[in-house]
């Protein structure tokens, strides 16, 4: 029963992610229409047509291989230059622009996507991320009003016995380890920390960065106590590895106290869910950046053999493995199985947002980056008197989009065999 209701909730959470990728391409699709852009096709999924139909112009419908979705505007491209210098690429160019111009028709002038004003077009490509970030914050804001989220508090939970580097895969004390500063100060469970070198604290994390920033420098900690302020004694931070905040994959060097907090369950408004979503955002910016290592090292663990980080990156069915183990987890309450199962919905359309908006052909970011480089190409011939050098040939861009999106798909396999052959392992 337990592997049954495990393929059910991770056959729900894939569902799920591919009506936010239909409504990503919503997205694109509504402002498009509303502009006036010929829109040919809108469907959910790739290979043969299962069911379609056509109604304003444009073919609605689903095909065989729900991995994604797609909307077809009309004139990416413009029309061929005829100062076009010969060769591969204008070769290459030209092919893309002969299957695109088979849909346009004289009556068409006006309504292809090169014509339209550059807001438009800005405005059009950033509906799909919108759509994502849109559902992303009315998930997280439905999470934080309901059911809350677990925060860190200032009051401590354990007090760590000895000093272990944290990427030492055996944490167990031994008599080479020294005591923790906060053994040593005498700080106790159930003790609320109330100032850190006579800074007043009003947060966990605002307590990680001054003891991280304290390095192995003297530390004095105030805590409350049965009702009482007590100073405890002078120590010294450590030096420990500890984990980047923004890339958990990454070891810095940073002040080490030994403390590790309770937590709560905390309620918000739209205000702490924008706060949270920008935390993420932060984080996630930082894995896209380094995202092609971390495919890389995926994939060199996976052939030698090495057991999978926790922290490496998911593909859709690794996702939705994990959101099938969270559904049937016996560690948690139903509502937090339910927090933490809508809470991966929300993370995976966030990433899905930004990872469109990474300013690379064939992604959402990508066209945005032409039009703003359009619009700019064309202002300045105006500012210094010259010809309108016209619409930016994005088709001459097949390079760069072929190579990006060749480098996605690889990535994606990657992670596909990495999630069914070596999943990573929550519980």
């Amino acid at each position: 029963m337990t592997v049954f209701l495990t393929i059910v909730f991770a056959i729900l959470f894939f569902a799920l992610i591919m009506a936010s990728i239909a409504l990503h391409e919503v997205g694109h699709l509504v402002p498009a229409k509303l502009f006036g852009v010929k829109v040919t096709q809108y469907f959910v999924g790739f290979g043969k047509t299962l069911w379609s139909r056509t109604k304003g112009g444009t073919e609605y419908g689903f095909k065989a291989f729900p991995l994604g979705g797609y909307v077809r505007l009309v004139g990416m491209y413009p029309p061929e230059k005829k100062n076009a210098r010969p060769g591969w690429l204008t070769r290459l160019a030209d092919q893309a622009r002969s299957y695109e111009y088979e849909d346009i028709k004289p009556e068409d002038d006006g309504k292809l996507m090169y014509q339209k004003k550059t807001w438009q077009k800005i405005i059009i490509m950033l509906g799909g991320p919108a759509m994502n970030i849109l559902i992303a914050f009315l998930i997280f804001l439905g999470l934080n009003v309901f059911h809350g989220t677990y925060q860190s508090t200032l009051t401590v939970a354990s007090v760590s016995e000895c000093v272990v580097r944290s990427d030492r895969e055996d944490q167990t004390c031994t008599d080479a380890d020294p005591l923790t500063p906060a053994k040593e100060a005498g700080v106790q469970v159930g003790d609320k920390l109330v100032s850190f070198n006579g800074v007043q604290l009003t947060s966990w994390e605002q307590l990680g960065d001054l003891i991280r920033e304290n390095r192995d420098q003297p530390a004095t900690v105030v805590v409350e106590r049965g009702g009482e302020l007590i100073t405890l004694p002078t120590v010294e931070t450590k030096l420990n590895y500890v984990p980047d905040r923004l890339d958990p994959t990454r070891y810095i060097q940073a002040g080490f106290f030994g403390v590790s907090p309770t937590s709560e369950l905390v309620h918000g408004g739209p205000v702490e869910t924008v706060d949270q979503m920008w935390t993420m955002t932060q984080q996630s910016a930082v894995a896209l950046a380094s995202f092609p290592v971390r495919v890389y090292n995926v994939a060199a663990d996976l052939v030698t053999g090495q057991p999978r980080d926790v922290n490496s990156p998911l593909s859709i069915v690794g996702a939705s493995r994990v959101a099938g183990e969270i559904g049937v987890s016996t560690e948690m309450s139903t509502s937090d199985k339910a927090a933490t199962w809508l809470s991966l919905l929300g993370s995976v359309n966030l990433f899905v947002a930004l990872l469109n908006l990474v300013p690379l052909l064939p992604l959402d970011g990508g066209h945005i980056a032409g039009a703003i480089y359009e619009w700019i190409k064309r202002n300045l011939a105006k500012l210094f008197g010259k010809a309108d050098p016209g619409p930016v040939d994005t088709a001459r861009a097949l390079p760069l989009t072929y190579f990006v999106g060749g480098f996605l798909l690889l990535g994606g396999i990657v992670l596909i065999l990495a999630d069914i052959i070596s999943p990573i392992q929550l519980f």
